[in-house]
């Protein structure tokens, strides 16, 4: 029986629209052991440090920290080790070209089991900020926080 989308949580990564800009995102399938299944259904993984690159024609999710499973036993996971993620060719292709031309890089912004049950990770394609790039984006969300707040105000 699967549970729906509101009854698991979502696996976020807070800082990857702050320190990148994303140009282009998919959403991607991933292969994992059933102990790794049963950490995300508790909510217990970390998508802080993570990224994906490309091998050998497949992109390879790396740094993405998901706990092991107590009730697991002898058949634990490695926490950050290298995850495949299942991408058509033809998508594997269209941001191999651009990753290797453009110098972009391919990040994961969130894990989130799909309306049949399967694990799905949204990646992006993005190009990274600079410090200026950083203090515009928060001066702009102060202005719209702002603007908010006032025409609230005014009603």
């Amino acid at each position: 029986m699967a549970k729906g989308p509101s009854a698991t949580p979502r696996i976020v990564n807070k800082k990857a629209r702050y320190n990148f800009e994303v140009l282009d995102t998919l959403e991607a399938g991933i292969a994992l052991t059933g102990s790794e299944v049963k950490s995300l259904r508790a909510g217990r993984a970390s998508l802080d440090e993570a990224y994906a690159f490309l091998r050998g024609g497949e992109i390879v999710l790396r740094d993405c920290h998901i706990s092991p499973y107590e009730n697991a036993g002898y058949a634990q996971h490695a926490p950050t080790r290298e995850r495949k993620l299942l991408l058509h060719r033809r998508e594997i292709r269209k941001w191999e070209i651009k990753v290797t031309q453009r110098g972009l890089t391919v990040i994961p912004l969130a894990i989130y089991f799909s309306e049949r049950g399967l694990v799905k990770v949204s990646v992006a394609l993005a190009r990274g900020k600079t410090h200026a790039d950083k203090r515009q984006s928060i001066k702009q969300r102060d202005d719209e926080r702002d603007m908010d707040r006032e025409s609230r105000r005014r009603r």
